[in-house]
């Protein structure tokens, strides 16, 4: 029986989670919840599950996790504001299931330098399907990590195309429903271009040997070549509860969570290359990763101001990143500690906004 906290319960993980555990109450005993500010919801997950310890804000949620022995702590908060806690589960001794990519990429060295090996579980689709796939060789024999990506709403289209792209065009992802931050990231890329710096983070590839395939089935979720010239891959149909339970569970499986796929009638799975043009992220996060120190904490700072400023019509769509790529050139770097990571993040705020006010 694991013991779990999970932060950010109201949200879309967090509601997952609960329903794997809900499902499978001989493995899972929920201990914590926490949540932003949807006091109503997370009273009633507590009441549900006979939660007696809740927290609500950032503040609580890091209290929570020092003071409530838990086997595994689930970060589903969204946004960098993820950090905070993300380190205090890791200083708890807990295993961290990882759902939180923002805490890692701004945190880098800082989060890493805490965790001991293993103590952090992927809960992204693609990172969790990199972990299942690198059991299939030593490290020492791989060769590249291939993340995929649907593509979005803006497959195909060229980069001129897409000038006068709308809000609601953005937020028509073909597949997941990520909410207005994640999911307008991923009709940019910039989703895919955390993503890669996730990936160098949690397995020590070097960024040359990270590439990005379009795949819009979403059906394989990423894959590991090895040098062999074998390549692992992770097929499921999309359901975000199959990698929260390895989370949950890691190394073990859990049985019946998500539906296996249908061999028994005819599909077909495309792979594209992505268009670097049109879709310039994966590059510039790229860029922003080798460079490492504050400089992931304000690519992510500043694209979250550009996304949240298109959305309210004070930029276009090709203005995101046009704001991202210059708030990184202004940046002279900064210390890798828990207020240099914020006050870089402050920063780029800063910047962000006063580039956009024009």
């Amino acid at each position: 029986m694991r013991r779990i906290t999970i932060l950010g319960s109201t949200g879309s993980i967090g509601v997952q989670a609960l329903d794997v555990i809900a499902a499978n109450p001989q493995l899972f005993e929920v201990v914590g919840l926490s949540a932003g500010t949807n006091r109503d919801l997370v009273s009633e997950q507590a009441a549900r599950f006979g939660v007696e310890h809740v927290a609500l804000g950032t503040d609580e949620s890091v209290a929570l996790v020092r003071d409530v022995e838990a086997d595994v702590v689930l970060n589903g908060i969204t946004g960098s504001v993820g950090l905070a806690p993300t380190l205090a589960a890791l200083e708890s001794g807990a295993t961290l299931a990882l759902a939180n990519k923002e805490s890692l990429i701004v945190g880098g060295d800082l989060v890493r330098d805490r965790a001991r090996p293993g103590q952090i579980v992927p809960v992204d689709s693609e990172h969790s399907a990199i972990a299942q796939a690198l059991r299939s060789g030593a490290t020492g024999e791989v060769r590249r990590l291939v993340l995929t990506a649907s593509g979005g709403p803006f497959r195909g289209r060229s980069r001129a195309s897409l000038a006068d792209v709308t809000p609601a065009e953005a937020l028509a992802h073909p597949t997941w429903d990520m909410g207005l931050v994640v999911t307008t990231n991923s009709s940019t890329m910039v989703n895919k271009g955390l993503e890669v710096i996730e990936a160098h983070l949690l397995f020590d590839v070097d960024y040359d040997d990270i590439d990005v395939t379009v795949h819009p089935q979403s059906i394989v979720h990423s894959m590991v070549e090895f040098v062999d010239g074998s390549t692992i891959a992770q097929a499921s149909p999309p359901d975000m509860r199959l990698p929260i339970s390895l989370g949950l569970a890691w190394p073990d499986r859990v049985a019946g969570v998500g539906r296996p796929l249908d061999w028994t009638t005819a599909s077909s799975w495309t792979f594209e290359p992505l268009d670097s043009e049109a879709f310039p992220a994966v590059d510039l996060a790229k860029q922003v990763g080798r460079a490492g120190g504050t400089y992931p904490a304000v690519f992510n700072a500043a694209n979250e101001q550009a996304v949240l400023a298109f959305h309210e019509g004070r930029v276009g769509y090709l203005g995101i990143l046009d704001t991202v790529s210059e708030v990184v050139e202004r940046h002279e770097g900064g210390a890798s500690t828990l207020e240099g990571v914020l006050e870089a993040e402050r920063w780029a705020r800063r910047q962000a906004d006063a580039l956009l006010a024009g």
